[in-house]
């Protein structure tokens, strides 16, 4: 087990129920109190559970308030290089914050996973990644093989002047979150991977085209357009859906204030 996940009240555990079945190498510590049927360690107070476990994990997620959190990892706290990465969750599961160690210790990406998981949006603040802004969404047919999807998405982003440092994320329809060469060539190009759920691409009011290949193959508008727009905020794209070798690759852009 790498990733203890620690939750304070019944509808955090439900949340936890949802990582259990998604990610791989979960325990769950939840509060004495609640009362969700869910395989679980038990735990009186959350500082003294901390305290326990902080060094015996290099994840923890908490699906708790951030505050309940900050006061009890502040006294363990030591260094970036050391420190496990720490994730928390509203019970809501609308946000996965990447807090501590973000990116020496694997936070951030492990934000990322748990908002694929749950559906959730992933908050990283760390400047070197939050900075990037471009996001480069990705269809492609099944079997697909990484080094063609790795090179469509490197000739795309030379169509606009741009290099893979510059991408935050690689972004995809929810359907293709098995699809082995595209997690391979997310892997090669050193990126990561954001999966956006077809509830969210059939809900937009963001324009892009639409296909009706695509519609009568999976059940959706577009793959590559909709995800770019729909992994970042405020964003526009900058490279309409351009099909390369089979690939389907749209960029988008993010917008600072």
């Amino acid at each position: 087990m790498n990733t203890a996940l620690i939750t304070l009240c019944d509808q955090g555990a439900r949340v936890a129920l949802r990582l259990l079945e998604k990610l791989p190498g979960c325990r769950a510590y939840v509060h004495e109190m609640v009362k969700e049927p869910i395989h679980a360690e038990r735990f009186s107070a959350v500082v003294k559970l901390t305290q326990q476990i902080f060094r015996n994990y290099p994840r923890l997620v908490y699906i708790a308030p951030c505050g309940v959190v900050v006061r009890a990892i502040a006294p363990l706290v030591q260094h970036k290089l050391t420190d496990p990465a720490v994730v928390v969750v509203d019970v809501g599961a609308r946000h996965a914050v990447s807090l501590l160690s973000g990116h020496e210790g694997g936070a951030n990406t492990l934000a990322l996973e748990v908002a694929n998981a749950l559906g959730a949006e992933p908050v990283i603040s760390t400047t070197t990644e939050a900075a990037k802004a471009l996001i480069v969404g990705v269809g492609c047919r099944r079997g697909a093989q990484a080094e063609k999807i790795a090179g469509a998405i490197r000739e795309a982003l030379s169509k606009v002047n741009a290099t893979p440092g510059e991408v935050r994320f690689l972004a995809s329809a929810e359907l293709k979150s098995d699809e082995a060469g595209l997690l391979q060539a997310a892997k090669d190009l050193d990126l990561c991977l954001r999966f956006i759920s077809a509830s969210e691409i059939l809900s937009t009011t963001k324009k892009f085209h639409h296909s009706q290949f695509v519609a009568d193959k999976v059940k959706l508008p577009a793959v590559a357009e909709p995800s770019a727009l729909l992994a970042g905020r405020r964003t526009q794209l900058i490279l309409p859906k351009t099909i390369i070798n089979g690939v389907t690759v749209a960029i988008a852009r993010e917008n600072f204030l």
